[in-house]
Parts: C-alpha cells; sequence; structure tokens
C-alpha cells in the first residue's frame, strides 16, 4: 500500500497517515461502480459498468463491466475483514468467469443483463458503450467481434478491489496469472485517508511476479490510429485545421474549458482520434465528463453525457437544460453555444464537484 506523509505545520514534522478505512463494502462498490476508470488497471483500458449485483448462476457478481475492445469484466469488492477477500473470493470470481463462457452476447443481454441494460436505457451491450463513448473511439465491428470472442473462449478480466491485500491473495492471484494467458485478473486496493477534514483516496494495483498480460488485437489496432495526451495543448493546435467559420467557437470553448482546468474544477486531455477528429475532454474525478468539445473537418461542436449529469449534477441539469432549449439526452450535440449555456456548465461542474454554484 502506498505511504501517505502529512507535514502538520509548514517546516514542521512529517507524520505517516493511518487509513481511516470504509464503513461498509457498499460504499467501494459505490465508488467503483460510479467512477470505474479510477482502478489502475492493467493496460489502463477503458470500461462501462454494464449492471451491479448481477446474477451469474447461483451467486451475484458485485458488478460486470465491458472494456471498449470487448472483454468483459468481472469486478468483485470485498473489505480486507471480510474473510471472503482471502481465498473465497478467488473462488467466487472464478465461478462467474465459468459460468459466462460459452453465453452468445445475445444470450447475454437477453437472459442476464436485460434488466441492467433496461436501467440504463440501452437495448444492447454495444448501445450501453457507444452512450459512454466520449472519445469515439469505439469500432462497433470490432467491439461485437471481441466480445463474442471473450465469450467464446473464456477470455475475462477479473478484478478484485479490497481495502487492503492480503499476501496469500496476492501470491494466488499471481500464480493463477501466470497458468493461462486467457484471463487477466488486477488486484486493486483503495486506501482512504482524512486530510484537514477532506478524504483522500489512493487506489494502487498490486503487483504480484508474474506476466503481463497481451492486448487484444482490437486494442493495438485502437493505440496505433489513436491518442490521448494531457492538457488543451494539441487542442488547440488542431482549431488552425478547423474549418475558418468554427474557429472562433473552438477557442471560446477552449478557454472556457482552461478556465475550469485553472479553477481546479476538471482535468482536461485531448483525444486524437480517426478521420481528423479531436476531442477535447474536461473531465471529473474518475474519468467522467459532463461535456466534451469536437471538432473535424467539417464542424465543431459539443456534445452532453446525461448519465454523467444524472449522476454528478442533478441538481443543475433542468438549468442546463433550460439554457440549451432542449432535453439532454446521452449523446446529443449542439453547435449553438451561447455563455449563459457556458454558465450554466460551469454550475454543473461546480455542483460535480460540491462547490457552491453561481445561484
Amino acid at each position: 500500500m502506498a505511504a501517505i506523509w502529512q507535514e502538520d505545520d509548514p517546516g514542521g514534522a512529517w507524520r505517516l497517515l493511518t487509513p481511516s478505512g470504509y464503513p461498509a463494502e457498499a460504499s467501494l462498490h459505490d465508488l467503483v461502480q460510479q467512477a470505474p476508470q479510477l482502478l489502475p488497471l492493467a493496460g489502463a483500458p477503458q470500461i462501462t459498468v454494464l449492471g451491479r449485483e448481477v446474477a451469474l448462476g447461483t451467486g451475484r457478481a458485485d458488478l460486470l463491466a465491458v472494456e471498449s475492445s470487448g472483454r468483459l469484466v468481472i469486478i468483485e469488492v470485498k473489505l480486507a475483514a471480510n474473510n471472503e477477500a482471502r481465498r473465497a473470493v478467488v473462488a467466487q470470481v472464478l465461478s462467474y468467469a465459468a459460468y459466462l463462457q460459452g453465453f452468445r452476447p445475445t444470450q447475454l443481454e437477453t437472459d442476464v443483463l436485460a434488466r441492467h441494460l433496461a436501467d440504463r436505457g440501452a437495448d444492447t451491450i454495444l448501445a450501453a458503450v457507444e452512450a459512454d463513448d466520449q472519445q469515439r473511439a469505439i469500432e462497433p465491428r470490432a467491439f461485437t467481434d471481441g466480445l463474442a470472442e471473450c465469450l467464446r473462449e473464456g477470455s475475462f478480466r477479473l478484478v478484485l478491489v479490497l481495502d487492503d491485500a492480503p499476501p496469500e491473495l496476492t501470491q494466488t492471484s499471481g500464480y493463477l496469472q501466470s497458468l493461462t494467458d486467457r484471463i487477466q485478473i488486477d488486484l486493486v486496493t483503495v486506501a482512504a485517508y482524512e486530510v484537514n477534514g477532506s478524504r483522500i483516496l489512493v487506489p494502487q494495483r498490486v503487483e504480484p511476479a508474474r506476466r503481463v498480460g497481451q492486448l487484444s488485437q482490437a486494442d493495438a489496432n485502437a493505440r496505433q490510429s489513436s491518442s490521448l495526451v494531457p492538457g488543451a495543448a494539441d487542442f488547440r493546435a488542431a482549431i488552425a485545421h478547423a474549418p475558418a467559420s468554427q474557429r472562433e467557437l473552438l477557442t471560446r470553448l477552449t478557454d472556457w474549458a482552461e478556465h475550469l482546468h485553472e479553477q481546479k474544477l476538471v482535468s482536461l486531455q485531448t483525444y486524437h482520434g480517426k478521420a481528423g477528429i479531436t476531442t477535447l475532454l474536461p473531465r471529473l474525478p474518475g474519468q467522467a465528463g459532463l461535456v466534451s468539445i469536437y471538432t473535424d473537418p467539417k464542424a465543431a461542436y459539443l456534445q452532453f453525457w446525461r448519465s454523467a449529469f444524472e449522476r454528478r449534477a442533478p441538481n443543475t441539469l433542468p438549468k442546463v437544460e433550460s439554457a440549451l432549449g432542449a432535453p439532454i439526452k446521452q449523446g446529443n450535440s449542439t453547435r449553438d453555444i451561447s455563455q449563459d449555456l457556458l454558465g450554466t456548465l460551469t454550475d454543473a461542474y461546480r455542483e460535480a464537484n460540491q462547490q457552491p454554484t453561481a445561484g
């Protein structure tokens, strides 16, 4: 586990902080479900949570998710004080993987995930993933092929999330990983610390001595054709290649996003996609974003992510819809961007960071 030190006073003594722990497993469930990208998984995949407490055989998986490559991710969340966190949790997650092997994607959608997909407003797994694809990095054919192969071969990612990792669990997961390349096992600890009245979370991937899982071909292809870089500098450079009529709007949107960053409301990343599409991502902790800013050789626009508003800024959502003059849906966009709309979006980001809004 990472060591966190705090200085009592400027120039004073340093002391090692003790983790405050979690009151219940449910709080860890909520955290991972709302912000799965905080998990430092091998290969840093983009993942979408499909369902919580998903019935798989005689048990229920804490969370079932899927990578952008189509590989399914089975996530079990356990406190170290829970006896299951020792050895039983490994057998538990393997039993879920064994149950899923051999399903066809349509069977998975209708027999296992129908209720969970309906709760997300999606008819298919692909639709749920595309709704969260703020980078527009999903290739539908590659995704569906990857999902079918994953189910056929039983090549899943198994993720164990705990507040602390017992040595025997680390040893067991490393041994299992060494036996096969078909599964990827990630053991992640998430420690909580109290610092000056605020709670700080420190996720850390525990790396036993084992082989690193290989990238799927879909992931390899995606990495060759796209890239994600920090900051807005690359996006500003892309504005020069946008239609002349769109450059003022793109500059204004970039200024707005950088102002959010200066207020520490977001982190900024630029995604270089295919066909000349460049995306500026003003992201909240956990890699969620309320909006994305796009430019391509033909147009510029602002895209909204309703699920992120509902999770992180529900109180400001009606105000944003009023400024937009239309309901916000998952992935709908606009090219008509007023200062009033940007002001309400700033309020939404403040709410998402639990800061007072403009009123």
